[in-house]
């Protein structure tokens, strides 16, 4: 009975932060993460409290199962770990983006559309070794290409 309590009390925390504006987001951030909350939109901050929540009451998972999951990700050909662990740092932009993802970007009033592949970009059914070679053809000028696509902030 006391169990059920409980969690009749999980699923009212979780239905209650829908209703909280973002201030009271960041306060319950700091509350359950004991830091101050990144500044991301209140979608990701909801879900990360609803993550964090159920993480305090269920638990978390053991080390045996992390372990067990990150062998079976590093044998996977989709998963990212491997390419992190080529780039630990992670400075280009267009390495961290993963195949399959589709950039969109709308200029000067028409929308394109880039594929990141294995190696490189495909726009307009050609295939370029990099997002500013493609930013180079949509713009005909010279562009950061992760700053076209908003990967990267312009400095």
């Amino acid at each position: 009975m006391q169990s059920d309590r409980n969690q009749t009390s999980v699923l009212r925390q979780l239905a209650a932060l829908q209703k909280l504006s973002e201030p009271e987001l960041r306060e319950k951030w700091r509350d359950l993460y004991g830091s101050e909350a990144p500044y991301f939109r209140p979608t990701f901050l909801r879900k990360r409290l609803a993550f964090r929540i159920q993480e305090l009451f269920y638990g978390t998972l053991s080390d045996e199962s992390v372990k067990k999951l990150s062998e079976m990700a590093l044998n996977d050909p989709m998963s990212n770990i491997s390419r992190h662990e080529k780039n630990p740092k992670g400075n280009n932009a267009d390495e961290k983006t993963l195949p399959g993802t589709r950039l969109l970007r709308e200029w000067n009033g028409r929308q394109y559309e880039v594929i990141a592949k294995e190696k490189g970009f495909e726009y307009d059914g050609m295939e370029f070794r990099s997002l500013t070679a493609v930013a180079k053809k949509i713009t005909g000028v010279q562009w950061n290409g992760p700053v076209f696509f908003g990967l990267k902030k312009d400095r």
